[in-house]
C-alpha cells in the first residue's frame, strides 16, 4: 500500500526469531520476559545502516499502550504494563518518531482501517 498509492518506500523487517531467541534466554535465565527494548533499536538501527539512514521511524503505537504504560500528562499515575514502543528514542537516534495512531484506540483504528481499504480500492 505505501510503495504503490503514496510512493513511500516502507521497509519490513521480520525480526520475530530475534526476539523469541531473546525471550527464551531470558526465561531460562529466570528473567523479566520483557523484549528488550534495546534488542528493538538494536534491530531498527541495522537496518538504517544498510539503507545510510534514516530520518523518520513510523510505529504503531496506540493510546491503549500510551495510558497502561505512562501518564499521558506527566502525573503520579501508576504504569499497569509498560510496551516497547511508548517513551519515545534514545537521543542519539537523532530522527523523528511517526506515531499517527497514538491517540486512538483499537476501535478506531479498524475503522480508520475499512476506511483506508475503501479509498484504495475506489
Amino acid at each position: 500500500m505505501f510503495n504503490e498509492h503514496y510512493n513511500i518506500p516502507l521497509i519490513h523487517v521480520d525480526a520475530a526469531d530475534m526476539f523469541i531467541n531473546a525471550l527464551e534466554a531470558k526465561l531460562i535465565r529466570k528473567q523479566n520476559a520483557k523484549p528488550s527494548v534495546k534488542l528493538f533499536i538494536d534491530v531498527f538501527e541495522e537496518e538504517a545502516k544498510k539503507l545510510g539512514g534514516a530520518e523518520f521511524l513510523a510505529q504503531g503505537t496506540l493510546y491503549p499502550d500510551v495510558i497502561e504504560s505512562v501518564s499521558f500528562t506527566g502525573g503520579p499515575s501508576v504504569t499497569i504494563k509498560s510496551h516497547h514502543n511508548v517513551g519515545g528514542l534514545p537521543e542519539r537516534m537523532n530522527m523523528q518518531l511517526v506515531e499517527p495512531l497514538r491517540e486512538l484506540f483499537k476501535d478506531e483504528v479498524r475503522v480508520l482501517g475499512r476506511e483506508l481499504d475503501c479509498l484504495i480500492n475506489l
